[in-house]
């Protein structure tokens, strides 16, 4: 089976906070930082694939700080674990006072995604080899959520099956 390390589909995105990407409360938007968590975790699991991927599941996102309009915010993406055709990648969100060079872990997340064939069949993926104390981490805790996301998948399934399909005006 083919491999590649970690660090060869790392990738890290970096961006200014705007009035226009803040809330009422001058933080910014989770669903901006959750479309920046998106991207750039998309483009880590094609990179590792090198083929077409699709989102399977957004994991969790865990937001742990405000991130302000005085704050860049500088998201690192990796590849965690790997299965048959499913990527695990983790995405870190570091935030720094462009003021005082502050920096902090705001955010955390983890996403499942897919590679694709021609076809959109899933296909195969390289194993995934993790060098840095980071990485062996979340490489060897990764089955444990690779668990969990079975489980809750499983459970979203019937409860999906007890979910009305029609609208109240019908």
């Amino acid at each position: 089976m083919e491999h590649r390390f970690v660090k060869e589909s790392r990738c890290y995105k970096t961006a200014r906070i705007f009035p226009t990407d803040v809330n009422n409360h001058n933080t910014l938007f989770g669903g901006k930082l959750m479309a920046y968590i998106d991207d750039i975790a998309s483009i880590t699991a094609s990179k590792h694939a090198r083929k077409s991927v699709v989102t399977a599941s957004t994991d969790s996102v865990d937001f742990l700080l405000p991130i302000r309009p005085t704050d860049s915010v500088c998201l690192e993406s990796i590849v965690t674990w790997t299965g048959r055709s499913s990527m695990e990648v983790f995405v870190k969100v570091i935030t720094e006072d462009l003021r005082t060079g502050i920096r902090a872990i705001a955010a955390t997340a983890f996403l499942t995604f897919v590679a694709l064939d021609e076809n959109r069949r899933p296909v195969l993926v390289p194993e995934i080899v993790p060098e840095t104390a980071e990485e062996l981490r979340l490489h060897e805790t990764a089955t444990q959520r690779a668990d969990m996301r079975r489980h809750r998948r499983e459970e979203s399934k019937k409860f999906a099956d007890f979910l009305q399909m029609s609208f109240p005006w019908e």
